[in-house]
């Protein structure tokens, strides 16, 4: 089983969500960003490092949302609360071409990707918490 991080940056009140740019398929939804957790790595640490890599900024991994998702053949989606510890996100390497911001109320404006959906209440939940 490979685990792959996503994760739900909460600033403010809202929470990023990232638009893809590809691969086709997945092309104009958004996401929690993220991404595999490598060999050695704690899922925090992946998390972590995902985001740094995808958008340019440092996060600290807060929680965990419920459920975990298999998302395909040996791929399980855990997703991550975190914390932004430096500059606004910026989409890096053309993986997504979008960032938004968005508050509970939101959340349904966006085209989730299937592998998000479950947890677009507990981010509702999460983030009502917050305000």
């Amino acid at each position: 089983m490979q685990l792959v991080v996503g994760v739900a940056i909460v600033h403010g009140g809202r929470v990023l969500a990232a638009r893809r740019s590809y691969p086709a398929e997945s092309a104009g939804r958004w996401e929690l960003p993220g991404g595999k957790v490598d060999r050695g790595e704690t899922p925090a640490e992946g998390a972590e490092r995902e985001i740094l890599e995808e958008l340019g900024c440092r996060i600290t991994v807060t929680g965990w949302l419920e459920p975990e998702v298999q998302i395909r053949d040996g791929l399980v989606l855990r997703v991550a609360t975190a914390a932004l510890s430096d500059r606004e996100p910026v989409p890096r390497h053309g993986e997504h071409d979008a960032v938004r911001w968005l508050r509970a109320d939101r959340l349904d404006d966006v085209d989730w990707l299937p592998a998000d959906r479950p947890f677009v209440e507990a981010l509702r939940k999460t983030l009502g918490a917050e305000n």
